[in-house]
């Protein structure tokens, strides 16, 4: 033990893995690095000596969280002389520096990003700025008392529910005020940080990064007046911003905003199944700026003829230069969608 006792490995993986894994990480670490409990924790005794673990309970019960290395929580006026960047520089950067720069760069974006739309979309008298900054990760949290997004967008685009509007967000492009904004803060800021979350009204909506993309979307009993976005990212992260912007353009178009990822899922209301065309045709608004679609099937369990073949026969057909990909099909919706295209191509002179 006394060869690895300060070993930076182990002391890392208990740093990475603790929040997840509150009331296990000693079985963990034991098992992960074949040591003994009682030498992991004489690891956790060694991280609260440090300051970088707190303690809570005791004996059995005890747990451990990560002791913020900085935070802060305070209040911003919203008034028409308010800047996002000069909020930025003089209210939450000063707290980061050490970071890397990659990291740095992409909180300075997500921020400036979020607290724009509460300065231009809001509505809100006043919005509460929140950040932590803790050894695995930086958390930064933006809340208004305002109209709440998903509201405003379902008013403004005349939307049926506002689960559609979530919808809409997830494609990205969109926007109650093409003159003034792109509709692309949202969209690339969910994609760079490595969790992204958004809480209105009764919705919650949440994007993970992996090696595929996860998607929550629930519907929570209480209401939540105005808007929440949560976003965190892990303090050793090499994600750029340039590696989000190159994700989602197409080759050869110099950063154009061409190439989007749909949540098929987000198409249906409640546990209903994607079998209409009116519902394929929810799915394909607003998709004709884009050269590559990518529709993800992550728990779809079935469409319908119908469904698929507004996908993939009708709106390709009427939309030649647009690439639909679809990806993680479970087999029978693999099946759908390969019959219609067979039908499709039969149907060719």
């Amino acid at each position: 033990m006394k060869g690895n006792y300060f070993s930076t490995g182990v002391r890392d993986f208990i740093i990475e893995n603790i929040e997840n894994h509150p009331n296990s990480i000693t079985r963990i670490v034991s098992e992960k690095f074949g040591i003994s409990r009682q030498s992991v924790n004489r690891y956790m005794h060694k991280l609260v000596d440090d300051g970088a673990l707190i303690p809570e309970g005791h004996t059995r019960n005890k747990r451990y969280g990560l002791k913020p290395i900085k935070e802060d929580d305070f209040i911003v006026e919203i008034t028409p002389e308010l800047e996002e960047d000069v909020l930025w520089r003089h209210k939450v950067k000063p707290w980061l520096s050490g970071i890397k720069p990659n990291v740095g760069d992409i909180c300075h974006y997500g921020f400036t990003e979020m607290f724009n739309n509460v300065i231009d979309h809001s509505e809100s008298k006043n919005a509460r700025v929140k950040f932590k900054y803790i050894p695995n990760k930086i958390e930064l949290n933006v809340m208004d008392w305002g109209i709440g997004i998903f509201n405003k967008i379902t008013r403004e685009l005349g939307l049926e529910d506002e689960r559609h509007a979530v919808l809409e967000l997830s494609k990205g492009k969109l926007t109650t005020d093409r003159e003034h904004h792109t509709g692309e803060g949202i969209f690339f800021t969910s994609r760079m940080f490595d969790k992204f979350s958004i809480l209105s009204g009764k919705l919650y909506f949440s994007h993970t990064q992996g090696e595929e993309e996860d998607w929550l979307l629930e519907d929570k009993e209480k209401l939540l007046k105005g808007t929440m976005v949560i976003m965190s990212i892990a303090t050793k992260s090499d994600r750029t911003i340039k590696d989000a912007f190159d994700k989602y353009t197409a080759i050869g178009d110099d950063y154009s905003f061409t190439r989007t990822h749909v949540p098929v899922a987000l198409a249906r209301y409640g546990e209903e199944n994607l079998v209409s065309r009116s519902q394929a045709k929810r799915l394909l608004a607003r998709l004709e700026p884009f050269k590559e679609v990518f529709l993800i099937f992550e728990g779809v369990e079935f469409i319908g003829q119908p469904f698929a073949d507004e996908i993939f026969r009708v709106f390709k057909k009427s939309h030649p230069n647009i690439n639909i990909i679809w990806v993680r099909a479970n087999d029978n919706v693999e099946k759908m969608i390969k019959r219609v295209m067979s039908t499709s191509n039969d149907s060719k002179p």
